[in-house]
């Protein structure tokens, strides 16, 4: 299926998508929230807030999983993914700035708002993700893929940026009303840089297969039933998927828990956190630029490979570090290893997925990651909070690398890439 050339701004205007939603993942996800919701909301828990945190970030993905495949399938069926952005979009900017509201003690609305609104940063992806296929061509989606990355790396440091007056207080119980503040600004900073997605991007139109007559969750299953027969055509797809299915748990788990961990086990003040977020970020950029452009020049296989030994030494690392100084360095050799797996993977999945079944395959890319991600930041806070140490579950992690790194050995890309040419063909 051919598509109409996208305009640069449409194609500008997704990018941009990463730039507004990572305000998302650096306020609450990964840098601020999750320290407050463990220290403040949590408080007096100390290793069990690991514990909960974890949960909260296994709940969300469950449901995204869940709901990912049969969305995307419907999406496709009804040629309706930007509307399904949207929506989550909106899910996510609402819950997440209810966060304001959270203080001391409300774990259970802490817990609430928090898990909403991760289905809908979550579930929004799916179908953003499912994009990258519509509006640049095979030959450029690394790069493509990688400015994307890099851009929501700068979102997040322009985030820090702004929320950086009301952080200065740390977490004093006279600052807490400043650091609450922050969620809502996160909040507003989605809404407003997603505006050019939700009003430039136009969803190509290709070869309807809607009927009318049937509801839309039938065609989604029906849809579903469909893949699962053809399954045997994309079966590098599916050896993928197991590989990516394994890593992403490595990279999700580091997501969360890295801002706890430094202050947590290393001690850092808030000042120190910001510094050390802002040079993750900055690397991340580096990555996802660099390793985009690698990902079209080696083809992806390589180049996530690569990340994927990167991520190793950024483990050990972490595990044996006990200078501050140290760990700045891990943490961006972290950023751009974060930067440039998540480039490379999307890329990959783009080159192995037949164009009529963007969002149907990316739904099932992002059911693969999100059951990843409940099992990594639950293995996390299961250690953590048995040994009391967060050094040994940090090293845990390691194990998610080696054995994705090994499952993706076993993919023949090149035979994935022509299977899903193949299929297109076919289907002309």
């Amino acid at each position: 299926m051919s598509f109409k050339r996208s305009t640069r701004l449409e194609l500008f205007s997704w990018m941009l998508y990463d730039f507004a939603n990572t305000s998302f993942t650096v306020m609450i996800v990964t840098f601020v929230y999750s320290v407050y919701f463990r220290d403040i909301v949590g408080k007096g828990l100390e290793n069990k807030a690991d514990f909960l945190w974890g949960l909260n970030g296994s709940i969300s993905m469950v449901v995204v999983a869940l709901l990912s495949p049969v969305l995307g399938a419907i999406a496709d069926q009804a040629q309706a993914k930007k509307k399904f952005l949207v929506f989550f979009a909106l899910l996510c900017i609402v819950f997440g700035g209810m966060l304001f509201f959270v203080k001391e003690g409300m774990i259970l609305e802490g817990t609430i708002f928090f898990i909403i609104a991760n289905i809908g940063f979550e579930g929004g992806n799916v179908f953003y993700n499912a994009f990258l296929p519509e509006i640049t061509t095979q030959e450029k989606f690394g790069r493509i893929s990688g400015y994307g990355w890099a851009l929501g790396y700068l979102g997040a440091i322009v985030t820090i940026f702004i929320c950086k007056p009301f952080l200065s207080g740390g977490f004093e119980e006279w600052n807490l009303p400043n650091v609450r503040l922050t969620f809502l600004l996160s909040a507003v900073f989605y809404l407003v840089f997603s505006l050019p997605i939700f009003f430039f991007l136009k969803e190509r139109k290709g070869k309807s297969m809607v009927d009318r007559n049937t509801p839309y969750i039938v065609m989604g299953f029906r849809r579903l039933r469909d893949t699962f027969r053809n399954v045997k055509q994309f079966k590098e797809l599916t050896k993928y998927l197991l590989s990516y299915f394994i890593y992403t748990d490595g990279i999700t788990t580091v997501i969360y828990f890295s801002t706890i961990y430094a202050k947590n086990t290393l001690h850092m003040n808030i000042s120190e956190l910001i510094i050390f977020y802002i040079m993750v970020q900055t690397a991340g950029i580096v990555g996802a630029i660099l390793f985009g452009w690698l990902a079209d020049k080696l083809l992806p296989k390589r180049t996530i490979g690569i990340t994927l030994l990167i991520w190793c030494v950024v483990v050990i690392g972490a595990y044996f570090v006990e200078d501050k100084s140290v760990f700045f360095a891990i943490g961006m050799l972290a950023g751009i290893a974060m930067g440039s797996s998540q480039s490379a993977s999307r890329s990959m999945m783009g080159l192995l997925t037949p164009r009529d079944k963007d969002a149907e395959f990316f739904g099932f890319y992002g059911i693969s990651g999100k059951f990843s991600a409940v099992l990594g930041p639950f293995v996390f806070g299961v250690i953590s909070a048995w040994t009391g140490s967060q050094r040994i579950a940090i090293l845990a992690v390691i194990s998610f690398f080696v054995l994705g790194l090994i499952l993706l050995q076993r993919v023949d890309e090149e035979g994935g890439i022509l299977a899903a040419r193949n299929f297109d063909i076919n289907r002309q």
